[in-house]
């Protein structure tokens, strides 16, 4: 809890201080108004302080929108399209119920990290939506603070170790046979050890090979690790969003991609290291390249195919 404490207070810290540079700049367009986020999984926990704090803007949600009909995490609803459309199709959702202009809508995903698969990564994004001028902006944050993961058992007893993994109960468990779809077999949002143990004996019992499949529940209303990753995205979009086109002027000026070839060290030649990155803009789509922000202008000779073929 003292390490949540203590994260919070730095993304709080980092809020005021995007307030500050937004009072001395006339960027934010947005003061005053509202923003509709839909989703059904209390994500506005998340996104709601940032963008009251840092800008002036109310977040509204949008009810009676059953956003698992763009997929699930457990798969009954297969999602269709990349992150980044399923996010935008919710945020456009959400604004066609409401009749307002302003949208916002989140997509994450979970799996094993890309160079180093025993690690899982959690890839969360958030897009905002201005009907107004015809914009979509996204920010994304990929990061291994993820109680990500599942396991297989017969008896709840099996489960000590990756109970304590997975956060529980703080941190919601799904359970379902872990051969063979069964209807009614599908158990969601489980908090407490007696619903835990009967769900893992009724689904084992149902499953083909005698297993129950218990893995973390991603929603974020079920989990607050995650939750904690989506208010570092809507933080990371609201100071996206207060950036203007040095073209336009328009909101949203950021990072959209990124350029190979960073030099080797010892042989000068281009490495598959990131060597600049991209910026664009949404609107008058002018774009420009600039060095890492990390710093980095070099690559160490481990990178390179041509000193460690």
């Amino acid at each position: 809890m003292r390490v949540d404490r203590t994260i919070e207070a730095e993304q709080d810290k980092e809020l005021q201080s995007i307030g500050s540079a937004i009072v001395k700049s006339t960027i934010n367009r947005y003061r005053g108004r509202t923003v509709v986020l839909t989703t059904k999984h209390g994500k506005e926990r998340s996104v709601a302080r940032p963008f009251r704090s840092a800008m002036g803007v109310t977040v509204k949600v949008a009810v009676d929108i059953d956003t698992d009909t763009l997929g699930t995490f457990t798969g009954e609803i297969a999602r269709v399209g990349t992150p980044r459309e399923v996010a935008i199709s919710k945020a456009r959702l959400g604004l066609s119920f409401t009749g307002e202009k302003l949208g916002l809508a989140s997509e994450g995903s979970f799996g094993p990290h890309p160079q180093i698969p025993w690690l899982a990564v959690d890839h969360e994004l958030l897009v905002f939506v201005d009907q107004e001028l015809g914009i979509e902006i996204s920010e994304s944050v990929v990061t291994d603070k993820t109680n990500f993961g599942h396991c297989r058992a017969q008896h709840a007893n099996d489960l000590d170790e990756f109970i304590q993994s997975s956060l529980f109960p703080s941190h919601a468990l799904i359970v379902r046979p872990n051969e063979g779809i069964k209807p009614g077999f599908l158990f969601k949002g489980i908090v407490d050890k007696h619903a835990l143990s009967s769900a893992v004996a009724l689904c084992s019992s149902a499953s083909d090979d005698r297993l129950a499949l218990v893995g973390t529940d991603m929603r974020a209303h079920m989990n607050p690790t995650r939750r904690r990753v989506i208010r570092q995205v809507a933080i990371k979009l609201v100071r996206r969003l207060c950036t203007g086109c040095p073209a336009c002027g328009a909101p949203g000026w950021g990072q959209t991609g990124t350029e190979i070839g960073l030099p080797c060290s010892t042989c000068g030649e281009p490495t598959e290291m990131v060597n600049r990155e991209l910026l664009g803009c949404a609107s008058c789509h002018y774009s420009a390249a600039q060095p890492r922000s990390d710093g980095q202008r070099l690559a160490d000779e481990a990178q390179c195919p041509l000193c460690n073929p």
